[in-house]
């Protein structure tokens, strides 16, 4: 029996208990009552559990996708059937068609964006200027999106305010670490049906997710190889147990390769060109540049899709090479790509919820990036451990005391 979109938002929000207790709350108080959200997300069944929760907030909420091949359809189908919620999101639009979608939601005229990338607010910025003024805030879920943010605000750019949930020690411990380990290791072996243990797995970066993957590869056995740039990473990577060495040295011995940089070209012709032979390549950063595909079909005899969302690349000296997910996020944009698990994005939505909420109650905060408040990262993992059964130590009122002085005693 196939599920429906229906069926696959309610196995989700069956699994979201932080995300429940918000919405619960939201559904009596009505903050968002009478707002206009619009959102560029990856549109699954995650996503659509916060959308209704903003909805049942008393928003109106628009909605489309922040990554060509990330949408489920049903899913798309299931959220445009809601009353109060307009999805233009589908699967597999080109490049004409995925602006269009934004340019949709930001017609719907937002006071509040949800992005995922960056996408929305820069077209916000560039091709939509007239609606800014409508514009109380908006908030980023993703690393790339917020190093892109950062440099309009540092440009003088950025013409409202941004939380960006991406770094707050709630998303990135959580989400970024554990979330997209876990589902690039899934989408990885549901897509290619390969064994991870025994390999040598080589990840590219080890930021927070980068060390997500190289960790959850080291646990299901494969002999893992990072590459940095930043020498302080590096370094970490190294104390933490795993080789450090260039790609150009870590593409000759690796089985499976994974980008996680938010760079372009990370893996380029030369290194394409020095790949080992029959190895797996994959992407877990935002964007679809960090593997330079058209080096790749340059350099290529010939190049076929071996198994849905896996293409393999001969070259002319007799070796050949695989690319996952025409090397968009492997994640989301593989077909067996289903996103990080459900209750890490409860933590993460669950910051996006509160976030916009805080948006509305303080509508005058300057046009820049802001951290989550610390109030609101610390409530969302306070109620999370609450629906797990766990307790934590509370600190006296001599530890209070003794942790805000300076004069320690003796």
């Amino acid at each position: 029996m196939k599920l429906d979109g229906k069926s696959k938002i309610k196995w989700a929000e069956d699994h979201m208990p932080v995300l429940s207790k918000i919405r619960e709350r939201m559904s009596k108080t009505k903050p968002l009552e009478g707002y206009r959200i619009g959102m560029a997300l990856h549109v699954e069944p995650k996503t659509a559990a916060l959308a209704k929760l903003l909805r049942d907030g008393g928003a109106h909420v628009s909605i489309t996708g922040c990554n060509p091949l990330s949408t489920q359809d049903d899913v798309s189908k299931a959220l445009s059937e809601e009353q109060k919620i307009k999805c233009y999101a589908k699967r597999g639009v080109n490049r004409k068609e995925y602006y269009k979608a934004i340019d949709d939601v930001l017609d719907d005229e937002p006071q509040i964006t949800i992005d995922d990338g960056g996408d929305l607010v820069f077209r916000l910025h560039s091709k939509r200027q007239k609606y800014l003024p409508n514009i109380i805030g908006g908030c980023e879920e993703t690393t790339t999106g917020v190093k892109r943010l950062e440099r309009m605000s540092n440009d003088g750019e950025l013409k409202y305010p941004i939380i960006a949930v991406n770094d707050t020690p709630m998303k990135r411990r959580f989400d970024n670490i554990h979330g997209t380990g876990e589902s690039t290791l899934s989408a990885i072996m549901a897509n290619t049906n390969i064994q991870i243990s025994g390999k040598i797995f080589a990840v590219a970066g080890y930021g927070f997710c980068g060390r997500g993957i190289a960790n959850k590869a080291k646990a299901l056995g494969a002999r893992t190889i990072v590459t940095e740039v930043d020498p302080r990473k590096g370094l970490e990577a190294l104390m933490d147990g795993f080789e450090v060495m260039p790609m150009l040295d870590a593409i000759q011995k690796a089985d499976i390769v994974v980008t996680a940089t938010g760079n372009k070209n990370v893996v380029n012709e030369e290194y394409l060109q020095k790949v080992k032979d029959g190895a797996i390549i994959a992407n877990s950063g935002h964007f679809n540049v960090e593997v330079d595909i058209k080096a790749a079909e340059k350099i290529s005899s010939e190049c076929f899709e071996v198994r849905e969302g896996v293409k393999e690349y001969r070259l002319d000296n007799g070796k050949k090479f695989y690319i996952l997910a025409e090397g968009r996020l492997v994640n989301l944009a593989s077909p067996l790509g289903f996103g990080h698990p459900i209750e890490v994005m409860d933590l993460s939505f669950s910051l996006q919820a509160l976030s916009v909420k805080y948006l509305v109650e303080n509508p005058n905060i300057s046009a820049e990036v802001h951290k989550v408040p610390e109030k609101i990262d610390k409530r969302v993992a306070e109620n999370k451990l609450k629906t797990m059964n766990v307790e934590i130590d509370t600190l006296t009122k001599e530890q209070k005391k003794y942790l805000s002085s300076w004069d320690i005693g003796t």
